[in-house]
């Protein structure tokens, strides 16, 4: 009987979702859901009827709250279920409630909550632009828990002297927290301008841009940009030459020699954002673990030429918002009113609405020109750590030619 129920409330939470886009009134259909969840006393109904308007509405703001939504937040708000209280207050903020905004404005402050729960509430108050939360974004860099997303807010809510802010806290960071502000530098014109001056005179290293980064400032600052940093299109030159040329550099001698755990540094540099590797890095590119790292000549042709043959999942897509930022990644979902871009390190929601243009390219989200933006003793202690058939501790290596 239980199991029956589970899945006609599943069948209902869809059959809600798809009403929204077969062009059904949303105001209608948000004030049937409204009224379902304020009449419900089953915590299991509430929370799936919640869970399938928030999906509906991930991405939006500014939507008008249906008129039985103050009865919802009667029922549901005495509720001891932690889950059914997030949903509300996500929810709540949708519909622009200042008390649900100030409530999660509290929880982000509040060092002593969980963090999971300082994460989504900062994330909510994100999606909705609060002002409020603007003005908290500096003290929250300070914050361990909040740091990465903090530095990523300042890239959807821009700030005057937000990218001199991030450049004068950059060698404060961790490795981890400098490559995110580096891709959030990448977003607006008006960042990328300021991470320029920062490349001339040295304060950022050229070897600090990811070459995705590079590709995207570059589209961005034009000349301005490779007058500094090269011509990142034309680090994959000619792509014969190249593999002949990393072919000689591995031999079996030099690769003798090759560090894998030096390896993992330079791969979690450069490649663990986008990359799965025994479970760990990020889920835009291929899971490396099982594919044929044991092949030289497979390696050193997907990393020099990922575009070869590129399926559409992978391709890069540039989508450009009214609010002037840039976005790259590959889409993950797709509906009537939102995309979702599944970018290094985060996925991200933009409502049509928002979007100015949006570019796909043939080319893969992997940028060429990575074995160029490293030395030859990191390209070998990569490559080595890539031939590893197991996560490094008992390292069993395997070479074929």
């Amino acid at each position: 009987m239980r199991k029956v129920k589970k899945v006609g409330l599943a069948i209902l939470g869809t059959l809600l979702y798809c009403s929204f886009l077969s062009g059904a009134s949303e105001s209608s259909t948000l004030q049937m859901l409204a009224r379902a969840i304020a009449n419900s006393d089953n915590e299991s109904v509430q929370i799936s009827l919640m869970k399938g308007m928030l999906k509906s509405l991930e991405g939006r703001r500014g939507i008008d709250a249906p008129e039985s939504w103050v009865d919802v937040r009667g029922n549901v708000s005495s509720s001891d279920n932690a889950e059914a209280k997030r949903l509300l207050q996500e929810l709540s903020q949708i519909f622009g409630d200042e008390d649900a905004a100030l409530e999660a404005l509290n929880t982000v402050r509040n060092q002593s909550a969980n963090a999971g729960e300082r994460e989504g509430a900062l994330r909510s108050l994100l999606a909705q632009r609060n002002d409020a939360l603007a003005i908290e974004l500096e003290t929250l860099l300070d914050d361990r828990e909040l740091r990465t997303s903090a530095i990523r807010a300042f890239g959807i809510m821009p700030q005057p002297g937000a990218a001199q802010l991030l450049l004068n806290r950059y060698r404060g960071f961790d490795m981890s927290d400098r490559r995110v502000v580096i891709e959030t530098l990448a977003t607006r014109i008006e960042y990328a301008r300021e991470l320029l001056g920062s490349l001339r005179s040295g304060a950022i290293e050229k070897s600090e841009i990811p070459t995705y980064a590079a590709r995207t400032l570059e589209s961005m600052l034009g000349s301005d940009f490779s007058e500094v940093y090269g011509d990142a299109a034309a680090l994959s030159g000619d792509k014969g030459a190249l593999f002949e040329k990393y072919r000689k550099l591995l031999t079996p001698e030099i690769m003798t020699n090759a560090d894998p755990f030096e390896g993992k540094v330079v791969f979690d540099r450069t490649c663990a954002a986008c990359h799965l590797m025994y479970g760990e890095g990020g889920e835009i590119g291929p899971d490396l673990t099982g594919s044929n790292r044991a092949n030289l000549d497979y390696i050193l042709l997907n990393i020099l030429d990922p575009s070869a043959d590129i399926p559409d999942s992978y391709k890069m897509v540039t989508v450009t918002t009214h609010e002037g930022q840039t976005l790259v990644g590959s889409i993950a979902e797709e509906n009537g009113r939102r995309i979702v871009l599944n970018s290094v390190g985060q996925k991200q929601i933009v409502a049509k609405q928002d979007i100015k243009s949006r570019v796909v390219s043939d080319i893969s989200m992997m940028p060429e020109g990575l074995l160029m933006t490293l030395k030859d003793d990191e390209v070998a202690n990569l490559i080595q750590y890539l031939r590893t058939e197991e996560p490094l501790g008992g390292v069993k290596l395997k070479w074929n030619f």
